[in-house]
């Protein structure tokens, strides 16, 4: 059994021994032993349906927590204590919140399409879930490795426009769609600036593969400055310009526009009540947690140490440390800053991040056709790539070149 066992495992990274390489490596031993005493093509479908049960349990559970953890962080912000009566400390809290959400009515609409109506969020959901399957959660923890990884990524994420279409034009209800509409403008906008921020990360690793761009930030500069796409000025640029993204796509606050209670009724959601409620907030947490994960794998090094003395630690355990860090700023974000009209969400996006965007593709193609100058030529780089996203930045706007002043709302 062992020997079945290690035939699976992949080969040792350099310099990995001891206590440190069984851990690296515990993951994969539990799921092969699990699946030891089965036949080659048996054995190929119990590996990929734990795989598949392990990814879904996890983020599962991920949501769970975050639901619980954003509500009492905006408490903490708000001067108020947030969920503090189911279990100690409110924290059965996300458990009485499934149960409720399962036993409430659903209702719907008489007029409404019945087959897309119940479509809808379960597409969302699948299309979120399965954008899980090409980030390296670790070292040897890939559930599918492809070439063009970070094209899969995209596509099925983008994806989930169609089921917010569905949901809006199935509610037969004259809210439900222009909200639905209103939302694909949103989502359409600021698709762009982020497909744009990920193209340096591909020039400057040479790939499209997730598992090749994780290895392509491997090593130190002077042995204790992680080689990150994001510690260079096109991969902090893009950086920027992937979460500010991030955060409209997957409908966060300052961008949760869909979802204005106080302008929309609930957007798109008008019409669904119950567990099919929660399943749209669920796959929209789903989807920030899988951009979380592939902003990591693409600017913070992936499961990457951020120093040589700590890579005895597990890779994946970095990869989780990574990811809870970004999820936390998308929740300081929402408790931080106001929620901005529809023309700022449009203007913000056609008018400033594609621009920088486009100029950070100019810039992160002089930082890799440079990559050999040495001396005071090195001066002459790092200054010519840090000062020209500030050329979009310091631009006037069209706006205020033709002399209108910015909107100002007056109280009786």
């Amino acid at each position: 059994m062992s020997a079945s066992v290690s035939v699976l495992l992949p080969p040792l990274a350099a310099g990995q021994v001891g206590d440190s390489a069984l851990l690296e490596r515990l993951p994969l031993m539990a799921r092969d032993l699990l699946t030891a005493g089965l036949s080659e093509p048996w054995r190929w479908l119990a590996n990929s349906l734990i795989t598949i049960g392990a990814v879904i349990v996890i983020f599962a559970s991920l949501f769970a927590l975050l639901t619980l953890v954003e509500r009492k962080v905006l408490g903490r912000v708000q001067n108020r204590p947030g969920p503090n009566r189911t279990g100690w400390g409110g924290i059965l809290q996300p458990l009485a919140d499934g149960i409720k959400m399962l036993t409430k009515e659903d209702i719907v609409p008489r007029s409404a399409d019945r087959l897309l109506h119940f479509l809808a969020p379960v597409t969302l959901l699948a299309l979120s879930v399965i954008t899980f399957a090409v980030i390296p959660y670790g070292r040897h923890l890939v559930p599918v490795e492809l070439d063009a990884a970070v094209l899969y990524f995209f596509a099925a994420g983008a994806a989930t426009e169609l089921a917010i279409f569905m949901a809006g034009w199935s509610s037969h209800n004259k809210y439900s769609l222009l909200a639905a509409m209103r939302a694909l403008a949103q989502l359409i906008s600021y698709e762009l600036p982020l497909l744009l921020a990920f193209v340096p990360v591909i020039m400057l690793a040479g790939s499209l593969s997730t598992t090749a761009i994780v290895a392509a930030q491997g090593g130190w500069l002077w042995n204790f400055i992680p080689q990150w796409h994001v510690l260079t000025p096109p991969g902090f640029a893009g950086f920027v310009i992937f979460m500010v993204a991030a955060l409209a796509e997957s409908n966060r606050s300052p961008f949760d526009l869909p979802e204005a209670e106080s302008e929309l009724i609930a957007g798109h959601l008008t019409e669904y009540s119950g567990f099919k409620y929660a399943l749209f907030f669920m796959a929209e947490y789903f989807g920030m947690c899988a951009l979380s994960g592939m902003a990591v794998t693409l600017f913070l090094g992936g499961w990457q140490a951020p120093l040589p003395v700590l890579e005895f630690v597990p890779s994946y355990l970095w990869f989780a440390a990574k990811l809870l860090l970004v999820l936390l700023g998308f929740i300081w974000i929402r408790a931080t800053f106001p929620r901005l009209r529809i023309d700022q969400l449009t203007r913000l996006a056609w008018k400033f991040l594609v621009p920088l965007a486009l100029i950070n593709l100019g810039t992160a193609a002089f930082w890799s056709l440079t990559h050999d100058w040495a001396g005071p030529m090195q001066l002459v780089r790092w200054g010519g790539v840090s000062l020209a996203p500030s050329s979009d930045v310091r631009r006037p706007r069209p706006g205020h070149q033709r002399g209108i002043a910015p909107r100002t709302y007056r109280y009786a």
